[in-house]
């Protein structure tokens, strides 16, 4: 079948099946779920895959929300993967649209399973989890999810079409203090104030951050302060994210902010435990991807603006799968440019007519890209060639484990 023939019939298709894509991503939307929380989520969207023909395992990579629907063709080659997320955030539900990008991922998915007999290789959809907080990616990465795979793709909602938008790198880091409890005003001498040390941590990093890179980003909390006033508190407990432009130079900061840690608790006379929880790397857009992508953004009639030389950018466990596969995280016009993600109003916006426009478009994209790319391996031969000029496999955060 012509390649012509099968982007006009993708576009059909979607539009044919709009009603029960529209129903799973309102029922994401009405119903949030927290990181590795996702139950419901990754059901509803593993079920509908099933349903359509999809092969799906579920409880990949040793997570139970986390699954992979696949259709296989005549042969294994080329493996193309459309990626969905589906973790909510905190009192804020879909503030970041994963209902939106989770919706796209399934009606590519659909789409592709409806031309499959015109396809060579493999389609896979795979359900990701927890990318707002725990790094479901990261943790597939690390135990070898996408290694078989030719190239890997998904949509995010934002207020503009962009394909060559990359993100930040980032660290979670967490210090618990442990000190001595003692009467605050009887025996104050008698305790070692856990707390002191906490706060002398944020002190310590203040003071460093005149000694750091633009655009170096570090941002903590207490989540645990002590028990009671009258009290020394001997157990204190902060999380801080450390962000910068690469993997290598956010790990250089995270050594600094260690130090700091350990400074404040020396001080203090505490002992602190540092854990390192994880690291999203910086994300690399392939150019192959992200053109083919584009060509398909603007036959949707649609126009593509590439981001700012100043655009502010956050962090994705989407970074890590773009150093092992070549990948793209494009971003799809729902909002304003004054609504920012990780708001009530984004929230709004993705359970809106607005956010039913963006999963449509997306999944269209998603899936006239994937079909150009399982019908011409050359261009993945490309993609994986700029991959290979854009990565080191040696990278020291390559080299780390960060779950068990």
């Amino acid at each position: 079948m012509d390649i012509e023939i099968i982007k006009q019939h993708i576009q059909s298709y979607i539009d044919t099946i709009a009603d029960e894509l529209y129903q799973v991503s309102h029922t994401l939307h009405a119903h949030p779920e927290l990181a590795f929380e996702e139950y419901h989520s990754a059901a509803l969207l593993a079920d509908s895959a099933e349903q359509h023909g999809f092969q799906v395992q579920r409880g990949v990579a040793g997570l139970e929300t986390a699954f992979i629907a696949r259709s296989v063709n005549a042969t294994e080659h080329p493996a193309v993967a459309i990626l969905a997320e589906y973790d909510a955030l905190p009192g804020l539900g879909h503030a970041c649209g994963h209902n939106v990008i989770a919706t796209a991922a399934l009606g590519a998915a659909l789409a592709l399973q409806s031309v499959r007999g015109a396809l060579p290789g493999v389609i896979e959809l795979i359900g990701t989890p927890a990318e707002e907080k725990g790094g479901g990616k990261a943790i597939m990465v690390e135990r070898g999810v996408f290694d078989h795979l030719d190239a890997a793709m998904m949509i995010h909602p934002g207020s503009k079409n962009m394909v060559n938008r990359g993100s930040i790198a980032s660290n979670a880091l967490v210090f618990e203090f442990f000190g001595k409890a003692a009467h605050a005003a009887a025996a104050p001498d008698q305790g070692i104030n856990a707390l002191d040390a906490c706060i002398q941590t944020f002190n310590n990093i203040n003071a460093l951050r005149q000694h750091l890179p633009p655009d170096v980003r570090i941002h903590g909390i207490i989540t645990h302060g002590g028990e009671a006033s009258n009290i020394v508190p001997a157990y204190a407990r902060a999380e801080f994210g450390v962000r910068a432009a690469t993997s290598d130079v956010s790990l250089e900061v995270v050594e600094k902010v260690k130090r700091c840690a350990e400074a404040a608790a020396l001080a203090a006379g505490a002992r602190v435990e540092i854990h390192h929880l994880r690291h999203y790397a910086h994300r690399l857009p392939n150019p192959t991807l992200a053109r083919l992508f584009a060509q398909n953004l603007q036959r949707l009639g649609q126009t593509v603006a590439e981001p700012a030389a100043d655009e502010r950018r956050g962090s994705s466990d989407m970074g890590n799968v773009s150093h092992v596969v070549p990948a793209i995280h494009p971003y799809i016009a729902m909002v304003p440019d004054h609504v920012g993600a990780h708001t009530p109003e984004f929230a709004l916006a993705a359970g809106s007519e607005a956010g039913d426009r963006a999963w449509q478009i997306g999944a269209k994209a998603l899936a006239m890209t994937a079909a150009d790319l399982l019908l011409h391996p050359q261009l993945l031969e490309q993609a994986k060639a700029e991959l290979a000029q854009m990565t080191n496999p040696n990278a020291r955060w390559r080299q780390m484990k960060f779950f068990d």
